[in-house]
């Protein structure tokens, strides 16, 4: 019995290559190769512009023209992949850029792998550089990220599990993730949201993180890292590691907040210099969001806890000066944001100059015209510093764009308004959570066995239980 359903091949080879080009009309690197041999009609589809056109004579053109025998294994050794009679799956293989082999008589496609896509060379993520360990980072290939995660955990209970995420783009996205070791919950939650997404596009995991994510907390609840060592320890912590094609990143969930404040210099180094690192990065978040907030609160409020010789070379500066400390920490500050913009969008050479201008040309500038005074410009310039100590640039954006809030009640209420402010912070922080993690874990759980790589990092020999572990395991720990 003939098959009329329009959504599978038939044996009518003509009618069949009409059904697929139907699908690319005006396409025009669709390329269609009519081959006659051995009293066999077909027709080879691909798009020229993402397949190894090499590959495809030599393996699929060549064998059919050149053999004297017309046996299936003779002609195509090696390059058949599938088959199928489904016409979507046929025209998604030609988009993935795979080769379509349509014959007559036959209602089976047969498909062959000859993609060619442009990948760069491995390179270390500019914004995650460290001064030792691997200087490996991921590239826009899904496939090359996972085999570099492989080639550092050889593990049969690696997992992995594929998507096709956007309704236009169909986007090939990958959950990775240690079978043994990351909770079951925290995986079926994960690839449910992910299964939930509908969209059109999906360019990169940022995109996702907004459809999978539990809340809209201003603290990040998603690791985003472009570095292979600091994934793969994040996999052998329990967690999740989510990829998608063309992009370089990979997202890691569950977090926590310490999460963002480690680095593979951390665990590169001794330990005892690890964790005076890893305080000072706990004391330039304070310093981020409290430092102009405290300095409009003193001047505006407290003087009377300054020093008489500070208070006199404050005022001094002050004097001149035209409008309230919150005015001038605020125009500072989104100056300071505009000038790094700028240095972002700039070409590097360029850059550094903008740099140099709004650090030393304008600075100077402005108080030389009593339009900010000498006080403030310290502050804001330890403020910006303390924010680029983070090595997360998410968690670096949430803290500068914490301290506007912060300014705005010191202003207002004063060192009252600011301790408020950090007891909601706390309260929101204890009570924030990533995919059923506690976000402030271990403090908010008060599991004081598991403080040992928050604040400080102590030795490795140390770490012998993974957290939440209740019998003995044994963990090396690594770069994270």
């Amino acid at each position: 019995m003939m098959n009329n359903d329009p959504l599978v091949l038939t044996t009518k080879l003509e009618e069949n290559l009409l059904q697929v080009r139907t699908k690319f009309v005006d396409t025009e690197d669709l390329i269609v190769e009519s081959l006659h041999r051995f009293n066999m009609d077909a027709y080879l589809l691909y798009i020229e512009t993402i397949i190894d056109k090499k590959l495809v004579e030599d393996k699929i053109v060549k064998p059919m023209l050149e053999l004297d025998f017309p046996t299936e294994k003779e002609l195509f050794p090696q390059a058949l992949v599938q088959e199928t009679n489904s016409i979507k799956e046929t025209v998604e293989s030609i988009l993935q850029g795979k080769c379509i082999l349509l014959k007559k008589d036959s209602d089976l496609a047969q498909i062959f792998d000859a993609s060619s896509f442009k990948a760069r060379n491995i390179t270390e993520p500019a914004t995650e550089a460290v001064i030792r360990g691997s200087h490996e980072g991921f590239v826009e290939s899904m496939t090359t990220n996972i085999s570099l995660i492989r080639k550092r955990l050889r593990n049969s209970n690696l997992k992995i599990k594929y998507f096709t995420i956007g309704n236009d783009s169909h986007t090939k996205v990958g959950m990775i993730y240690l079978d043994h070791i990351a909770n079951k919950k925290t995986v079926a939650n994960i690839e449910q949201k992910l299964s939930d997404i509908d969209i059109d596009f999906i360019l990169a995991p940022g995109h996702i993180e907004e459809f999978i994510s539990d809340n809209y907390s201003v603290f990040p609840t998603m690791l985003s890292t472009e570095r292979v060592d600091r994934t793969v320890a994040n996999l052998m912590d329990g967690r999740i590691a989510i990829f998608a094609d063309s992009s370089p990143g990979a997202l890691i969930a569950p977090t926590t907040f310490f999460t963002f404040y480690q680095s593979p210099d951390d665990y590169n180094s001794r330990w005892y210099f690890g964790s005076f690192v890893r305080f000072l990065r706990i004391l330039g978040f304070l310093i981020s969001i409290a430092l102009p907030a405290l300095y409009i609160a003193i001047v505006s409020f407290h003087y009377e806890v300054l020093p008489t010789e500070i208070v006199f070379s404050i005022k001094s500066s002050l004097e001149y000066v035209p409008y309230p400390p919150l005015i001038e920490a605020l125009a500072m500050q989104i100056t300071l944001e505009i000038l790094r913009e700028a240095s972002i969008r700039l070409p590097s050479r360029i850059g550094q100059t903008i740099g140099v201008v709004g650090g030393l040309v304008i600075g100077t500038a402005v108080v030389e015209a009593n339009l900010v005074s000498n006080t403030m410009i310290i502050v804001v310039a330890i403020t910006a510093i303390s924010s680029f100590i983070v090595p997360i640039t998410e968690m670096g954006s949430s803290i500068r764009l914490l301290g506007f809030p912060f300014m705005l009640v010191a202003a207002m209420f004063g060192l009252i308004g600011m301790s408020f402010l950090f007891m909601f912070m706390l309260i929101h922080l204890c009570k924030l959570e990533s995919f059923g993690t506690p976000y402030f874990a271990p403090f908010s759980t008060l599991k004081w066995s598991e403080m040992k790589d928050t604040l400080i990092r102590v030795p490795m020999n140390f770490f012998k239980n993974r957290p939440n572990d209740t019998m003995p395991q044994k963990k090396k720990k690594t770069n994270n």
